[in-house]
């Protein structure tokens, strides 16, 4: 039977999952995510595995119905479902990724009784970690948002992105929340030990900040990024196609004088084939004749195999595509097939028909130095998992946030963007349909922006980078086997001393 405490600590790990939002953009709370944590560890402490798991869904159903309610938006407002269904179709999605925060609280009360002692303030952290890791890099292809890793970004924990990543700092903020849990609930040497440890971890993160794992390999390059802001609800009506080709012909003549130029994801509302020879070829010409790269988003079909891929092409002085790798899980395509298929006919929108690109695809070039190319959702995962990454001198994301309207994602998305640049120390150049178009410094710090929702053009200058930060050459790995290097001793140890 519950009781009033149990009533009391569920409700507080759901008012934890909405705090753990503050941390994140907009809002810019960084220290709260930390401060969740150590809330919603606290609720698992006297949990049962079963009670651990309500508690961590409790959580994640905060954490992602606030946080990610921009899909309601996507659904309802562009894919034409009903308030029900849309409500609904959130909820279910919403409450699936939320079942992780639920995994991890089961394991945590499955794993760590009365009997490991001290060990419990190490297992949640690496559990934590693990379970963000089995959502973000595995799961339909993964659906890396609002890890913790990315509420750090303003902090000394920033200084550990470039060496061991993302989760690695991840790791350090729950580490950090299940310390401070330690310190509240013990007073003897290893809460003192916890205390000197944390410090050490977070002077380490602050000092890190200041060493530059890149370097200049060349001169300045311009730069100009063109924000279209098209409605997302007219951009596929045919009658519209010509007046948006235009727009974005007319913003590109004006801007020849930089040496690259770069267009949304799907800037051009038609496949490739409709207007290579009439439209792009034109184009092509004139950046070749001005020497500028044209970098251009396009969808592209396959006739013969009745395949369609978002795609990046490059313009001017080189010509190449890049084929999206990552695709959107419920957007651009529908894992669980047959059993999910109904989401075509109920939303009646184009979802789940685009192939996902070859994963080993040669690098573009732009200004004469290869880049990593991205699309969109692509730049939530790490750059260890892009190819030739040590050869790329820049990276550019093209996206279109317009699905989601004014909500909280374009927020998210930038700075999940701005991970990329400084776990890479490259410069990350992102142009959007909408909003947030901006170049990235390779600390992750935005040193040029556009505003939201205004027909614009983004110019600047960056260096292209050379050299390997050490994320590059190791990736996540190191914090994977640690934790679960952490979990076996968790296991083992307290095994061994009872058979004694």
């Amino acid at each position: 039977m519950k009781t009033q405490n149990d009533l009391l600590l569920d409700a507080a790990s759901f008012l934890a999952g909405l705090f753990f939002i503050l941390a994140f953009a907009p809002f810019g709370q960084s220290y709260l995510a930390i401060a969740a944590l150590a809330v919603l560890f606290y609720t698992w402490q006297s949990a049962g595995p079963q009670r651990a798991a309500i508690r961590g869904c409790l959580f994640g159903l905060a954490q992602f119905g606030f946080g990610v309610s921009w899909v309601y938006v996507s659904i309802h407002d562009f894919g034409g479902a009903n308030i029900l269904v849309a409500s609904l179709l959130t909820l279910l999605f919403c409450g699936f990724w939320a079942l992780f925060s639920g995994l991890a609280g089961y394991l945590v009360g499955k794993l760590s009784p009365r009997r490991t002692g001290g060990w419990v303030y190490l297992t949640m952290p690496c559990i934590w970690i693990l379970c963000e890791y089995l959502r973000g890099e595995w799961i339909f292809d993964g659906f890396p948002w609002l890890l913790t890793g990315y509420s750090q970004l303003d902090t000394p924990l920033a200084g550990y992105v470039p060496v061991l990543g993302s989760y690695s700092t991840g790791f350090i903020a729950a580490l950090t929340a299940a310390m401070t849990l330690l310190l509240v609930d013990r007073r003897d040497a290893l809460s003192v030990l916890a205390v000197f440890v944390v410090a050490c971890l977070w002077l380490t993160g602050w000092t890190l900040q200041g060493i530059s794992w890149s370097r200049p390999i060349g001169k300045t390059i311009s730069v100009a990024m063109i924000q279209g802001n098209i409605d997302q609800d007219k951009k596929w009506q045919p009658e519209n196609r010509d007046r948006i080709l235009e727009t974005y012909r007319q913003l590109t003549e004006q801007h020849w004088q930089a040496q690259i130029i770069i267009w949304p994801e799907t800037a051009v509302p038609a496949f490739y084939d409709e207007v290579s020879k009439n439209f792009l070829q034109p184009l092509a010409d004139k950046a070749k004749k001005n020497h500028t790269d044209l970098i251009i988003s396009v969808p592209v079909r396959d006739h013969d195999k009745k395949e369609y891929y978002n795609a990046v092409l490059t313009l001017g002085t080189t010509q190449g595509f890049y084929k999206k790798v990552h695709l959107l899980p419920f957007g651009e395509y529908l894992p669980l097939q047959p059993l999910s298929g109904f989401l075509l006919q109920t939303l009646d929108i184009p979802l789940g028909s685009f192939t996902a690109g070859n994963r080993k695809q040669p690098m573009l070039k732009a200004a004469g130095y290869p880049f990593i190319a991205s699309i969109c959702y692509e730049d939530a995962f790490g750059i260890y998992g892009a190819g030739n990454f040590t050869d790329a001198a820049f990276l550019i994301n093209v996206t279109n946030d317009a699905w989601f309207g004014d909500s909280l994602e374009p927020h998210q998305h930038m700075q999940i963007a701005r991970m990329r640049a400084l776990e890479s120390g490259r410069y990350l150049l992102r142009a959007t349909n909408s909003g947030v178009t901006a170049v990235v410094a390779p600390n992750g710090r935005i040193i040029s922006r556009a505003p939201l929702f205004t027909t614009t053009v983004l110019t600047s200058s960056f260096h292209p980078m050379g050299g390997a930060t050490p994320f590059m050459v190791s990736g996540d790995w190191s914090i994977i086997l640690l934790c679960s290097l952490c979990l076996s001793m968790v296991i083992v140890i307290p095994a061994a001393k009872n058979q004694r």
